[in-house]
Formats: C-alpha cells, sequence, structure tokens
C-alpha cells in the first residue's frame, strides 16, 4: 500500500506544469546541486560556524535544503530586499525592506540568494553586510543569468548557470506565484504579465 501511493506521489510531481514552456532542472537535478553545493561549501568552512544570511522570500526553500546538508554549527538570519514587485525583470536600484538582526561583526558570513542576474540586489546586500565588519564574506546563489549582469559581480558559490529566461518555481516567482513549485522552469511569455 505505501509503495502504491509512493509511486502515485511521484509521477503526480513529475507531471509539467501547465503554465511553464520548459523545465530547466526537475526536482532531482535540484537536490543533486545542492548536495554538491554543500560539499563545496564545508570544503571552504571546514567544521567551523559559519553565519547564513537568507535573501527572502526567494531564496528561502534553497537555503532550507541546502543548510539541512550541511552539519556545521550555522547561524541565520534574513533580509528582505525589493527589486522585481510585479515585473518579470529587476527595475531601479534595490531597495532593503528588512534588514539583519544578528550582529555579524568578526563573524564568517554566507550571503544565500535565489538568483543573480543584474547583480544590483547582491551588491548591495555586500555592501551592507562589508560595513558590519565580518571576519569573511562569501556568496551562494542557486542560479546565475550572466546575460543579465549590469554590475560586475560573481558569486562565489553557483548552483546552476541559466539562459536569459524568465525562470519561476523552487522559490523564485512572478509576483509571488509559482514558488512552491518544486522544479525550475520557464514561465511561459503570455503568463508573463498581471491580469489588468
Amino acid at each position: 500500500m505505501p509503495k502504491a501511493a509512493t509511486s502515485k506521489g511521484r509521477s503526480r510531481r513529475q507531471t509539467f506544469h501547465p503554465s511553464l514552456e520548459a523545465v530547466l532542472y526537475t526536482e532531482e537535478q535540484i537536490k543533486r546541486r545542492v548536495r554538491g553545493l554543500a560539499r563545496e561549501i564545508k570544503a571552504v568552512y571546514g567544521d567551523g560556524e559559519f553565519t547564513i544570511v537568507s535573501l527572502i522570500n526567494g531564496a528561502v526553500m534553497f537555503t532550507a535544503d541546502l543548510m539541512r546538508e550541511i552539519d556545521n554549527p550555522v547561524r541565520l538570519d534574513c533580509i528582505r530586499v525589493s527589486s522585481y514587485g510585479t515585473r518579470t525583470k529587476s527595475v531601479g536600484t534595490p531597495q532593503i525592506v528588512a534588514s539583519l538582526t544578528l550582529d555579524i561583526k568578526d563573524r564568517d558570513v554566507l550571503v544565500i540568494d535565489d538568483i543573480l542576474d543584474t547583480g544590483k540586489t547582491l551588491s548591495l546586500v555586500v555592501s551592507l553586510a562589508r560595513k558590519l565588519g565580518p571576519a569573511s564574506l562569501r556568496t551562494c546563489v542557486l542560479l546565475d543569468k550572466k546575460a543579465r549582469r549590469e554590475v560586475e559581480f560573481e558569486a562565489d558559490f553557483v548552483g546552476f548557470q541559466i539562459p536569459n529566461k524568465f525562470v519561476v518555481g523552487y522559490g523564485l516567482d512572478f509576483a509571488e506565484r509559482y514558488r512552491n513549485l518544486p522544479c525550475i522552469g520557464v514561465l511561459k511569455t503570455e503568463l508573463q504579465k498581471l491580469p489588468a
């Protein structure tokens, strides 16, 4: 009985979501890459403690899964930055909506974001964090969309390099929708605008 339920659940999750024109990375591919990133991070930090700063809402799922693969003592803080709103492209200058609560002075810090595209958001957050005097500061992103870069910035740890397509799923959204999809896919063009 449980075996049948598991099989049924797996086939349901692999169904192509009707809002996507293509799936870039499946749930299993994401899990494998997150495990790989955890190993890369562990190789840098060893067994030492470090502080994770997660950019929410987008990086929530990625951060949670990555943390579960790391056995180091870690502290977690979150920062909220507004850059997309209801658009498919980052516009203007990102704004810090909610800042850090933990003291990161003399701490090793890893900033985690879902996607690096223009570079404006991570540049802003890293600049803010550096002013607080961390011992070290590194960045980790799930996706890197180099074609959209406007500010010179490279992350220390990168999950996947992606083409210049608007993607959703696994924490990434359009107007706060699609974050819950287990895969990462390209949103259909006709859905990349809000209804009037």
